[in-house]
Parts: C-alpha cells; sequence; structure tokens
C-alpha cells in the first residue's frame, strides 16, 4: 500500500511584517524541511489547530500531526535543517534551556510590534493569558 507523503507546516501571523520576513528569511537560508503558511490562509482545521493557537505563536506542526508552538517551534525548524542548526536546535529542547528560550521567545512575540520591521497590525491579541492552546512551547498531540 502506498502512503501519501504529507510535508510538514510552519504557521505563522502573516500580517505581522516581522513574522513574514522572520519566516522567509528562515525559509530561504536554513532551507528546512517543511512549507510555510500565514495562519490566515492556512486550512487550520485539517492542520490541527485552532485560530486561537495560530495568533498566539508560530506553529510547526510536523508530517505524523505533532503540534510544536513558539519557542519549540524554533527548535523543531532547527533540528529539521541540519548541520550545527540541528545541534542548536536540539539544544533549545533541554532543560534549563528550554525554560530560558521559551522567556525569550514570549519577550520576542509580546513585543514583536515593536520590533525592525514590526507595524501595530504585529501586536498579538490581547484578552485572557488562558485559552484553548497548549502552554506556549508545550507539545500537543492530535489524532492522524
Amino acid at each position: 500500500m502506498h502512503q501519501r507523503s504529507v510535508p510538514a507546516v510552519l504557521v505563522y501571523d502573516g500580517d505581522c511584517a516581522f513574522c513574514t520576513t522572520s519566516v522567509t528569511y528562515i525559509m530561504r537560508r536554513f532551507r528546512p524541511k517543511c512549507v510555510a503558511a500565514p495562519w490566515q490562509v492556512a486550512d487550520l482545521d485539517a492542520l490541527g489547530v485552532t485560530q486561537r493557537q495560530a495568533q498566539h505563536e508560530l506553529l510547526y506542526i510536523s508530517p505524523t500531526g505533532t503540534v510544536y508552538g513558539g519557542a519549540q517551534a524554533v527548535a523543531e525548524l532547527l533540528l529539521r535543517s541540519g548541520g550545527i542548526r540541528a545541534w542548536a536546535g536540539g539544544l533549545l529542547t533541554l532543560p534549563p534551556v528550554r525554560w530560558i528560550a521559551h522567556g525569550v521567545y514570549r519577550i520576542i512575540a509580546t513585543h514583536r510590534d515593536r520590533l525592525p520591521g514590526g507595524s501595530p497590525a504585529c501586536a498579538v491579541p490581547t484578552g485572557p493569558t488562558r485559552g484553548p492552546w497548549p502552554a506556549p512551547g508545550s507539545v500537543e498531540r492530535r489524532k492522524a
């Protein structure tokens, strides 16, 4: 029986100039084995994620459907890029580096509208800090 190969998907905020520039740079320079799609045009239901998750942080969805968010999405991208980048990605998955990476990611994500290339459209939606998304940087499994 022939199985269809499903690519990994990187979901980002296409309305945010900082995010778009960062993802474009990563895709061009690192060449991770995935496709990138703004959450605004991605089929989030098919990917097994919510709009709220996608607005909150960068998401990496593996071919098996495992969802990585925030700093752990960055770690997965690096792991899939090979070479020394893969080593750096592996390091980002280990405590205490993982915890530090999570904190740095949260600071950047929270203030992305103030970073170079950022605009008011880059601001993370305000509201309750809790929602239906996994804890930032956590792994969520969905049925394949």
